[in-house]
């Protein structure tokens, strides 16, 4: 069965050239096109897929903005003509970066890489484990999820407050959101996001962790809530 793919192109002849890639590949099937990220979100607001070919220089709203803000489960491959944005797109987990004007040979090679990932997402995963990897400047640092007392961001770093230390990361919410287990750490404020076992109380828009007063803000206060009332535990 063929993968589904979209493209979101706001350049003409770029969006032909990419759907006749598209066309030229026996397992890809082409859902849909959207000249804006606008159109695009709403689509995928109610449509799944598994591949998105996503301009980063769209004319109402930045490709990588539009990623951050609709975390899609398909595979993103990012296409741009400038490549000061590829630490950005990575650190969202892209499946690839493609410079413009690419050719036939190298959107396959990225188009391949997808569906490899794509199919890895598939196969049954083993029970996840109790600790994550943390990337630091020099080395990826083994964290105990257990430890994990709350998570902290500070311009383009975050920071991982433990019982024993803190640690720096580039790493970005959207990247811990996936990694680490919903059901005890849980996202409550643009800036921070908390081990539920580790609440010691919740105090009008504030949670208390310790000798830590961490603010919970409107977007995430609903769902924040279900969770301590559902029995959240770390």
């Amino acid at each position: 069965m063929p993968l589904s793919c979209i493209i979101i192109e706001d350049e003409p002849l770029a969006m032909e050239r990419t759907r006749g890639y598209v066309q030229r590949v026996p397992w890809l099937g082409l859902a849909a096109t959207f000249e804006t990220g606008l159109q695009a979100a709403g689509w995928l607001a109610a449509h799944s897929v598994d591949i998105i070919f996503l301009d980063i220089n769209l004319g109402d709203i930045s490709g990588l903005d539009l990623l951050e803000k609709l975390r899609p489960r398909a595979e993103v491959i990012l296409t741009t003509a400038y490549d000061a944005y590829a630490l950005r797109g990575y650190e969202l987990q892209v499946s690839d970066y493609l410079l413009k004007p690419y050719t036939f040979e190298r959107f396959l090679q990225a188009a391949l890489l997808a569906r490899t990932r794509h199919e890895a997402h598939q196969i049954p995963s083993e029970p996840a484990y109790d600790m994550v990897f943390v990337k630091t400047e020099y080395r990826l640092e083994r964290v105990a999820i257990g430890d994990i007392l709350f998570i902290e961001g500070m311009r383009d770093y975050r920071r991982i407050h433990t019982i024993a230390k803190r640690i720096m990361t580039l790493q970005t919410f959207g990247h811990f959101e996936q990694a680490l287990p919903a059901q005890k750490i849980c996202r409550v404020h643009k800036s921070y996001m908390v081990a539920l076992g580790k609440i010691e109380s919740v105090e009008r828009n504030r949670v208390r962790i310790g000798q830590h007063l961490i603010p919970v803000s409107d977007t995430y206060r609903s769902a924040f809530l279900q969770r301590i009332e559902g029995g959240g535990k770390g």
